[in-house]
């Protein structure tokens, strides 16, 4: 992820990242004992047991390695806390915190062969789709309750949670826009940012998509929303600092696109933050999981995405403000928190998900584009 506001996509660019990263976690060069070889082949719980038999063997194991997942992002300190008390005995290291999806798979390929390695990912789509070689195969025991258009259909990754993507703004400071256009007008001179680098970080990826939906454009070529954050820096509006709690507290970055998750809690220092969705086409992007098939703890790696589509982890990211991939089938079973359910910020009338292709798509172009359109 990016930092608490920045990070990787619901549509993500491949980019391939040679970034050595320090990352906390054990000292050790060589893999986790020979206790939990049985794991890095399962392909489902059934392939090590009970859920009893992958927690005694992630207990031997005794870490999980997560990366790129902020506390404050979809509630994840409050998904960690619960995961370690469910589980004692396995301590969870967060490795870069303030990480792209990009980053995510560098650290993979960095640490190859070593315990830091990350042994699980939350990924944009397109980052997911240009780097599956990366994943082991992996299926829930919830399996069937995410949407098949939500994940692959042989395990290698997965949803866990999505949103909108919506503008946050100080409306103490600027007038709170109608439209996405009014954002070009001369009064939000140098003040509105994007989540990170599109080519690298989800949510900034989702920012361009937005863009091109609501400048008559559609998820088959984000060029219309290229063209119209390369206006906005013509206009000398787009500021080109990534934004993160801090930075929204200070005043720094007092306009930001980002999920509607994660612009909904920075009321929380700024009590003039407001959370705005355009009249128009939405844009819902979802996270991915996957598995790194390098895992060094790969019993731990499957109990937490055990954990994560439980009923209890789905709710944890809903009670984040994001949408978590089973909430439909837990409506009708009746498990999902009604309370938490009604609090999340109202959706748009209409919205769509970019397809594998439509993300593969995207990425290559603003691969090709961005850096000159933005100068």
């Amino acid at each position: 992820m990016h930092v608490s506001i920045p990070r990787r996509l619901g549509g993500l660019v491949a980019v391939g990242l040679a970034l050595t990263l320090g990352l906390s976690a054990c000292s050790s060069s060589s893999p986790t004992s020979n206790t939990s070889k049985p794991a890095a082949t399962a392909t489902s719980l059934a392939g090590v047991g009970t859920l009893d038999d992958l927690y005694a063997a992630a207990k031997t194991e005794g870490a999980l390695n997560v990366i790129a997942l902020p506390r404050d992002w979809a509630n994840y300190g409050a998904v960690i806390d619960a995961f370690k008390a469910l589980y004692p005995g396995i301590t969870v290291n967060e490795q870069n915190p303030n990480g792209s999806s990009a980053d995510e798979i560098a650290a993979a390929k960095t640490n190859k062969g070593l315990d830091t390695a990350p042994d699980v990912f939350d990924l944009g789509l397109a980052v997911a789709l240009s780097n599956t070689d990366q994943f082991a195969p992996y299926k829930v025991s919830t399996w069937d309750d995410v949407p098949a258009e939500l994940k692959d259909d042989s395990g290698l990754y997965f949803a866990d949670y999505g949103g909108f993507m919506s503008l946050g703004i100080d409306s103490a400071k600027y007038p709170v826009p109608t439209s996405i256009q009014d954002l070009l007008q001369p009064q939000y001179k140098g003040a509105v940012a994007i989540n990170g680098d599109p080519t690298q970080a989800g949510s900034a990826f989702a920012a361009i998509g937005l863009a091109t939906l609501l400048n008559g454009g559609t998820l088959d070529d984000f060029t219309p929303g290229i063209d119209f954050f390369s206006q906005m820096n013509q206009a000398g509006n787009f500021l080109k600092v990534d934004p993160t709690d801090a930075t929204i507290a200070s005043g720094e970055t007092p306009i930001v696109f980002d999920w509607d998750y994660l612009n909904a809690v920075q009321v929380k220092s700024v009590p003039t933050w407001q959370t705005v969705i355009f009249p128009g086409e939405g844009y819902a992007g979802y996270y991915y999981q996957a598995i790194n098939a390098g895992a060094p703890h790969p019993a731990a790696a499957r109990l937490w995405e055990e954990f994560l589509y439980s009923d209890q982890g789905q709710n944890l990211f809903l009670g984040g403000g994001a949408r978590p991939s089973r909430m439909e089938a837990m409506t009708e079973a009746g498990t999902i928190d009604t309370a938490l359910a009604a609090a999340l910020p109202v959706a748009p009338e209409d919205a769509v998900v970019p397809t594998q292709s439509q993300s593969s798509a995207a990425g290559t172009l603003l691969g090709q584009k961005w850096a000159s359109a933005i100068g």
